[in-house]
């Protein structure tokens, strides 16, 4: 018989805030998989097919039942969808409150640590579809980037829509200060590694996946205007060219060829 998941318990969160016509954005907090009491600021991105009611989450984070009611009044919760290598740990939550649908990318592992040094059939939950990018998303005029250099896996997803949204996990940030999301210890930790600056690429991440430099670089061929974080505050306006400056500089943990 198939051991019952116990699902992490929600973290302190914000409001739900709708950026978008049918797109919205949360705020919170995630508690890392560490011996450490670490915890830091999580954004998760809803999307609303108003076709047939359906909500697609990015970059999970389970809210609280008061958040969950007022999840629910915008739409059905369907489908989950994992770009982040490093992210997923409420995946299995709302498959099991939802029967929702989880989508993962090819390569990336369901774990409870830190390293990826597992195949993906070994991990403690399995996604109902796997994606590539070619698959077709059940978000409209949506497609996917896969940066494949990365271990783990990571992904941004372009919705060709308000001048072009990219929804990203680990790769784009925007952390510019501690926010009331993050605890004291980790305050300091980040601090020393980087992660406190605007229009950022993730720096945690550059150095434990290890991403090639032109596959990140090629974030700047996409067309986008606007960017949601899977950590930080959401980017409306003028994205590109504020990434510009950090994305065509050096990025420290890259692989260079």
């Amino acid at each position: 018989m198939k051991k019952k998941l116990v699902h992490p318990k929600a973290q302190l969160h914000g409001v739900i805030k709708k950026v978008f016509d049918n797109i919205w954005f949360v705020q919170g907090t995630v508690k890392m998989p560490m011996l450490v009491p670490m915890k830091i600021s999580h954004s998760m991105t809803i999307i609303k097919n108003p076709d047939n009611n359906e909500l697609s989450l990015i970059n999970s984070m389970r809210l609280s039942e008061d958040g969950i009611r007022e999840l629910e009044k915008l739409g059905r919760v369907t489908n989950i969808i994992r770009i982040a290598g490093y992210h997923g740990k409420d995946d299995g939550y709302y498959r099991e409150r939802f029967d929702a649908k989880i989508f993962a990318i090819k390569g990336q592992t369901y774990t409870r640590k830190m390293s990826d040094n597992i195949n993906a059939e070994e991990g403690y939950l399995q996604p109902d579809e796997w994606l590539d990018k070619d698959s077709v998303l059940p978000i409209g005029s949506a497609t996917l980037k896969i940066l494949e250099s990365a271990s783990p896996t990571e992904a941004i997803i372009l919705l060709e829509r308000e001048g072009g949204i990219l929804i990203t996990g680990d790769s784009l940030q925007n952390t510019p200060i501690a926010d009331q999301y993050v605890n004291f210890l980790a305050r300091i930790m980040m601090k020393k590694m980087g992660f406190y600056k605007a229009y950022n690429v993730g720096p945690a991440w550059l150095q434990f996946a290890k991403p090639d430099e032109d596959d990140v670089r090629s974030i700047l061929a996409l067309n986008f205007d606007h960017v949601l974080p899977g950590h930080g505050d959401a980017v409306i306006g003028k994205a590109k060219e504020k990434y510009r400056p950090v994305l065509e500089g050096e990025l420290k943990g890259c692989h260079s060829k």
